[in-house]
């Protein structure tokens, strides 16, 4: 198994801001709609959408917000037709930053990514300048509990097919292929699990140390890049210091 997570330093600090702004259900509701726009309305048989559903209600979202957002994407109510862009560069430190938007204005996000880029010390690279650096995974992400037994947990996720399991101090984080993730998840769901984090992401292969001194301008990037209405998702390989509060 791998020696360290790095659930801890990218996605634990995305999820509190996510709360924190209350954006979350807006960010689904947008996936959501992609799902059902790309692959159809019916979970049964788009294996997308039944994956974003999940990450829906694991984020305690209405049922009714949902069912929206799935017609929406579907055509059975009138929406916003949205494109997904992904910007590559990177922030203060050496660190590589992908942003996902999801949007309806194509020239102002890519206005809006330039702007930050530029105003807290980043660079904005061309496609492919940092993506080389990330491999696609799915990530499940468990809270530690007293009842969840370790050792019984990694070979639960190992036998489903999980390429990977780290263990925490807070969580554990299972790492699977993309195209097994579905069928992994829903698995150690019929076990009685709940996640804090279901969903495929990009995984750095290498992560980029900040120091003390860098990490306030790191870090006021990837808030602002997380700010933008249009940002979906936000991936990078800082590792900020221990000591680091952000």
């Amino acid at each position: 198994m791998s020696g360290h997570s790095k659930w801890h330093n990218i996605q634990a600090k995305k999820g509190k801001n996510d709360a924190k702004k209350g954006k979350i259900f807006t960010k689904i509701g947008r996936e959501l709609i992609l799902a059902a726009r790309d692959g159809g309305s019916n979970p049964d048989t788009n294996s997308k959408l039944k994956d974003v559903i999940a990450k829906a209600k694991a984020a305690n979202m209405p049922g009714d917000t949902i069912e929206r957002a799935i017609k929406k994407g579907s055509g059975e109510l009138e929406g916003i037709t949205y494109e997904e862009i992904i910007y590559e560069g990177y922030a203060p430190g050496g660190v590589a930053v992908m942003v996902k938007f999801l949007t309806d204005n194509r020239n102002r996000s890519a206005a809006s990514a330039r702007h930050i880029f530029d105003k807290y010390g980043g660079n904005l690279g061309a496609s492919g300048c940092v993506s080389y650096m990330f491999q696609r995974k799915g990530q499940i992400v468990i809270e530690r509990t007293d009842d969840i037994d370790e050792d019984e947990l990694m070979m639960q996720a190992l036998e489903a097919g999980a390429e990977d399991f780290n263990a925490e101090e807070e969580a554990f984080e299972i790492l699977t292929d993309p195209l097994d993730f579905s069928t992994i998840r829903e698995e150690l769901e019929k076990l009685g699990y709940s996640f804090l984090e279901a969903d495929v992401t990009m995984i750095p292969d290498v992560m980029a140390s900040v120091d003390m001194e860098t990490a306030p301008q790191t870090q006021k990037l990837l808030d602002m890049i997380e700010d933008d209405d249009d940002v979906q998702d936000v991936y990078h390989n800082a590792e900020f210091p221990d000591e680091w509060e952000g």
